[in-house]
């Protein structure tokens, strides 16, 4: 009895930590990385996000973005409208909000989403912002 709870309970920590397959996972590049695909990528086939409230967008953003609240709402409401073939990068004031965002694009069913962080460390890089 006890060698079969054993091999039923092994079994069952198995099917628990195997991976899921096909299941695209968020990415998280830092400032630097994002430069440097940034410098390579078309620029069609890419969505730039600011998932920061407003107040912070207008304060100063990257180049080229696209605006969407995560806090308020607007970005759960734009998200089902955007392309899942395109590749998106998302960034907030620190990576936290855009990290959640991803998460729900990959939940959605998008394959090739990208948290590249903090806008401050973004623009400390060297990447083109626009500011007030």
């Amino acid at each position: 009895m006890k060698l079969y709870l054993m091999t039923v309970l092994a079994a069952g920590l198995m099917n628990c930590s195997s991976p899921q397959q096909g299941t695209a996972k968020v990415q998280t590049l830092s400032a630097t990385e994002y430069k440097a695909h940034h410098e390579k990528i078309d620029n069609k086939e890419v969505i730039l996000v600011d998932v920061r409230t407003p107040a912070e967008f207008e304060a100063g953003h990257l180049d080229k973005t696209q605006h969407a609240d995560f806090l308020s709402g607007e970005f759960e409401k734009e998200m089902p409208t955007w392309d899942k073939d395109k590749v998106y990068y998302l960034y907030c004031a620190s990576g936290n909000r855009s990290g959640k965002a991803a998460k729900l694009m990959e939940e959605a069913g998008f394959k090739k989403v990208y948290n590249i962080g903090g806008y401050q460390d973004l623009k400390a890089a060297g990447l083109p912002v626009k500011e007030r």
